[in-house]
C-alpha cells in the first residue's frame, strides 16, 4: 500500500479548510450584514429630527438641548401608524433618553422580545398623541431581533404607585407608559396606560434587513 506523502496530506488539509470558511461564509455573511445594516438603520433613524409641531415648547427645547449630547443607541423604533407616532427606543429612563425618544423600563422584557415589554416617554413630547390611540389600533416595534405587531387591549389611568402593568406576563404584551393628564399643568398626578398584545411577529430578513425602518 502506498503511503500518502506529507505534502499531500497538507495540501488535503488546507483544502477542507478553504471548504470549510467558505460553506461558513455562506451562512455567516447575509447574517451579519442583516444585523448590522439593521444597527445602521436604527442608527440613521435616531439622527432625523424629530416632528415636533404638537409638543409643548418646553419639551422642544428639551429636545433641542437633548441633541447636542451624544445619545444611547437605538434599540428599536416604535410606531403607532393610525395617530402617527414614530419614535426611537432607547434603553433605560434617564432625562437625556426621554428627551430624545421612548425609554425601556429596566426589569421589563427587551423591545422584539418575550414577556412584558414596557416603554415610556414624555405625555408633551412623543407620546402626546397616545391620548388619541384607541382599543384594536396596531402598534408595530421594529428591532433587530424582529418586527412585532400589537393590537391595543386596554387603556387606563393609575396612580404612579400601581406598577402592576410593569409586571412579567406570560403572554407577549406591550405596555406603553406617560403622565397624566395630559395637558396638565406641573407634575403631573396619574399615569396613564396602554396595553397591548402580540398579533404577529417576524424575524428581520437576512436579504432586505429590515427596510420597512428607513424613513
Amino acid at each position: 500500500m502506498q503511503s500518502v506523502s506529507p505534502s499531500t496530506t497538507q495540501w488535503i488539509s488546507r483544502l477542507c479548510l478553504l471548504a470549510g470558511t467558505v460553506l461558513f461564509g455562506f451562512w455567516c455573511v447575509p447574517t451579519v450584514y442583516g444585523l448590522v445594516f439593521s444597527h445602521v438603520v436604527l442608527s440613521r433613524f435616531q439622527a432625523h429630527h424629530a416632528e415636533t409641531t404638537a409638543w409643548a415648547p418646553g419639551r422642544v427645547a428639551a429636545y433641542r438641548n437633548a441633541l447636542k449630547v451624544a445619545a444611547p443607541p437605538a434599540e428599536a423604533v416604535l410606531r403607532i401608524p393610525r395617530v402617527g407616532i414614530e419614535v426611537p427606543v432607547m434603553e433605560g429612563t434617564s432625562k437625556l433618553v426621554m428627551n430624545l425618544g421612548a425609554g425601556h423600563i429596566e426589569g421589563t422584557a427587551s423591545p422584539g422580545g418575550a414577556g412584558n415589554v414596557a416603554l415610556a416617554s414624555h405625555r408633551d413630547g412623543y407620546f402626546r398623541h397616545l391620548k388619541d390611540v384607541h382599543v384594536g389600533d396596531r402598534i408595530e416595534v421594529n428591532s433587530t431581533q424582529g418586527n412585532n405587531v400589537y393590537q391595543v387591549d386596554s387603556l387606563q389611568i393609575v396612580s404612579p404607585s400601581d406598577v402592576a402593568s410593569l409586571q412579567p406576563t406570560a403572554k407577549p404584551v406591550l405596555t406603553l407608559v406617560t403622565c397624566y393628564p395630559f395637558f396638565y399643568l406641573g407634575p403631573a398626578p396619574q399615569r396613564y396606560i396602554v396595553r397591548a398584545s402580540l398579533l404577529s411577529t417576524s424575524q428581520v430578513s437576512t436579504n432586505t434587513a429590515a427596510p420597512h425602518l428607513e424613513r
